[in-house]
């Protein structure tokens, strides 16, 4: 009887060869690997080096400041550096007056938006699909071309030096952007959710608070960092409207510390003052890192 030579079974291989090839798939993991680190280490160097250099120029001297050999750390720290900010009363009043302004800012904003996404989402009314498109139409409109609208309007209604035109309007859902994105997330949650809840007597606003906002937490959390990070950067608005000294907020204080008149200009305090400004925004992130992420992700429902 002839034997086909294409149904022929396949050779066993020796255990030479079979602890070569695993060898080499082994080598080529590890190689991948190491690559992978390599990547991640060089860009967290590249994105940290900002904040190290900050962080090393806030604790020299004004002379170790003006020399051209690029050095990160300071020969001695200067810790009076930060003593002397400290020291300041308007430092402190700054730093209450943007920790005022942005949490009443966030509390106003965090909550309407996650009101109006709900009746984006979960409701059905008539005009609803009109409204939502003219809402994400304010999304074309330059923030440049409200400016002076807005500053007519804040001046008729006489809130100029007072912090109301940074802290009323996010009462108002203010950021089309943060209203879709939160939408999105509530609108991967079932149905199964708000009938159960019907069922069970709830209305729709014990719907939103007790269900649909629980649910909503990873993305409610992405959002209040974002707003966190704007409200607490934002210098043009406050600029414009609190045009008094007792109410200047954290960057008002730091763009007055780079004074131009001034020779030399003290870099060791204005990184010290950088520096304090930006360890908020560094703890939100590590209290919200969880959610945050998990926000980013946007792994839908809970349910």
């Amino acid at each position: 009887m002839k034997v086909d030579a294409t149904t022929r079974p396949p050779a066993v291989l020796s255990d030479r060869t079979a602890r070569g090839i695993l060898a080499g798939a082994a080598f080529r993991r590890r190689t991948v690997t190491l690559l992978v680190y390599a990547v991640l280490v060089g860009a967290s160097a590249f994105f940290l080096f900002p904040l190290a250099w900050m962080t090393g120029t806030s604790l020299k001297t004004i002379e170790e400041v003006g020399q051209p050999q690029l050095k990160l750390l300071p020969e001695t720290p200067q810790w009076s550096n930060y003593g002397e900010l400290l020291g300041e009363s308007s430092f402190w009043r700054a730093y209450g007056n943007s920790f005022f302004t942005v949490g009443l800012s966030l509390l106003g904003t965090v909550g309407s938006i996650a009101f109006v996404a709900y009746a984006f989402s979960r409701l059905r009314w008539p005009g609803r699909n009109l409204v939502f498109g003219l809402m994400m139409g304010t999304l074309m409109l330059p923030v440049q071309a409200t400016l002076v609208p807005q500053y007519v309007m804040f001046y008729e209604l006489g809130w100029l030096r007072t912090f109301n035109p940074i802290t009323i309007p996010g009462f108002f859902a203010g950021g089309a952007a943060l209203v879709f994105l939160l939408r999105q997330f509530m609108l991967t949650l079932p149905r199964d959710l708000d009938e159960a809840a019907s069922i069970d007597g709830a209305n729709p606003l014990q719907t939103w608070w007790y269900v649909i906002l629980p649910l909503s937490r990873p993305a409610v959390a992405t959002i209040t960092v974002f707003l966190f990070v704007a409200q607490w950067n934002n210098l043009i608005q406050p600029l414009i409207y609190l045009q008094k000294a007792e109410l200047y907020t954290m960057p008002i204080y730091v763009a007055q510390k780079n004074n131009l008149q001034e020779s030399p200009l003290p870099w060791q305090e204005i990184m010290a003052a950088s520096v304090l400004f930006v360890i908020p925004v560094l703890v939100v992130f590590l209290l919200t890192q969880r959610y945050f992420i998990e926000g980013i992700s946007m792994t839908g429902s809970k349910g």
